[in-house]
């Protein structure tokens, strides 16, 4: 009897991981990764911080909902060929689409300005070097990387980075968890939902199913298909289909779930040692990770600043890579990280203007932590929109051909968007 598509695609993926453990993985893990970037670290941190483990609900919620639409973003890339700007360039009004990258390019450039403030902050606490210092070289190896790397290189180190989000797992096994009532509090929490845990609700539900990441993960798909010569999209060639969509659905799901269970981490051991501590406001990154020192020990301390570090130097290329994808693609622009800076001089400016206008914000009087939180809850409100748009792309037979999004994965996407609105709404109950 002949070997099922999946039983052998599965057969085949497992192969190649046993023998390079991150060689093989796609742009899920990545993606995954750069979703708890500093400022979801900030916004979960201050999730744990006020409700300790009632806010821990949130994370298997939002798994289900996070992979669903990231998949159906990296399926519409690799079906289409195009990225997710382009096709809603397409498919909707002009006005759609400058709305969108408007909105996103505001919200990316605060994002990095808190991201690599935290990363400045976090860098100081370890090797006692002036933040703003640190901050400087931080932006400086990240735009050498993204500028002057193929994207075939670059993608080694940021899939190596990947491995700090471990840095939470391990803070746990520093600290005492009372593991049946985490449990218990896990599906059964005792919230009282007012305006104010409204607008955390918020901010996790935004910083967990970020907009950046929905153009990130179309776009490195076409990265990828460039990559490994698969030059045209399963509209015009599905003789590969069935494995390239069984390869997406294991990277995304994976992905997310790497990402879903770190944040859940990070929310658990910020709820048993600062809100424990009666520690329930954090005003910036070194506080979250220095109020872990005495609380839970050098170790955990230690932890926690270095994981911000590592999931930062991918963070920050992600959101700048995301926003210069969406307005190279609504221009018509050259794009692409493969690309040498010379054939794509709009492309990598946008990336260079983002971060160092991100540097600039960062000397303003805006608190950094308040700047991480509130680019969560700004994405949270701005994800609304764009997911009903990406529901209706990956539906819709005239974008995606015979490869449109399973029925589960469509209603997912809708649950996605009416939940997010609805704690939207909730946020602006008065406290």
């Amino acid at each position: 009897m002949p070997r099922k598509p999946a039983q052998h695609v599965g057969k085949v993926l497992w192969t190649r991981l046993k023998q390079h453990p991150l060689a093989h993985v796609g742009p899920g893990l990545i993606t995954g990764v750069a979703d708890d970037d500093p400022s979801g670290i900030a916004t979960y941190s201050q999730a744990g911080a006020q409700y300790g483990l009632d806010m821990l609900w949130t994370m298997p919620l939002t798994f289900p909902m996070m992979a669903a639409v990231q998949s159906m973003c990296a399926r519409i890339g690799r079906v289409t060929g195009i990225g997710l700007a382009a096709n809603i360039k397409q498919a909707f009004p002009p006005y759609v689409l400058r709305l969108v990258v408007l909105l996103l390019l505001v919200a990316n450039i605060l994002n990095i300005a808190a991201d690599i403030a935290a990363m400045g902050e976090a860098a100081e606490l370890v090797t006692s070097v002036d933040r703003h210092i640190m901050t400087v070289a931080f932006v400086i190896v990240s735009l050498a990387l993204q500028i002057a790397m193929p994207y075939h290189r670059y993608v080694r180190y940021l899939k190596w980075l990947t491995l700090s989000l471990l840095a939470y797992a391990a803070v746990l096994f520093t600290v005492h968890v009372p593991w049946k009532t985490v449990g218990l509090r896990t599906f059964w929490p005792t919230l009282r939902f007012d305006g104010s845990a409204a607008m955390v609700v918020v901010g996790v539900f935004g910083t967990t199913i970020s907009p950046y990441l929905f153009f990130w993960q179309a776009s490195e798909e076409i990265e990828d298909m460039r990559l490994h010569g698969l030059a045209k999209p399963l509209r015009q060639d599905a003789s590969s289909g069935a494995s390239e969509l069984m390869r997406i659905k294991w990277d995304t799901w994976s992905g997310m779930l790497y990402s879903n269970i770190a944040a859940y981490f990070i929310i658990l051991a910020t709820a048993v040692t600062l809100h424990v501590a009666g520690i329930t406001e954090i005003t910036t990154a070194a506080q979250a990770a220095s109020a872990l020192r005495p609380l839970a020990g050098e170790l955990a301390y230690l932890l926690f600043a270095l994981g911000i570090l590592g999931v930062g130097l991918i963070g920050v290329p992600v959101l700048a890579g995301s926003a210069s994808y969406a307005l190279c693609e609504a221009m018509n622009w050259q794009w692409g990280l493969e690309r040498k800076a010379r054939d794509a001089r709009g492309f990598y400016g946008i990336i260079a203007i983002s971060v160092l206008a991100a540097v600039i914000i960062q000397y303003s009087p805006i608190q950094p932590m308040k700047a991480l939180f509130w680019s969560a809850v700004i994405n949270g409100v701005v994800a609304v929109p764009l997911l009903v748009v990406i529901v209706l792309l990956a539906s819709r037979k005239s974008v995606m051909g015979d490869f449109t999004a399973p029925k589960v994965v469509i209603y997912m996407g809708w649950t996605a968007a009416f939940t997010m609105g609805i704690a939207t709404l909730c946020m602006l109950i008065p406290r």
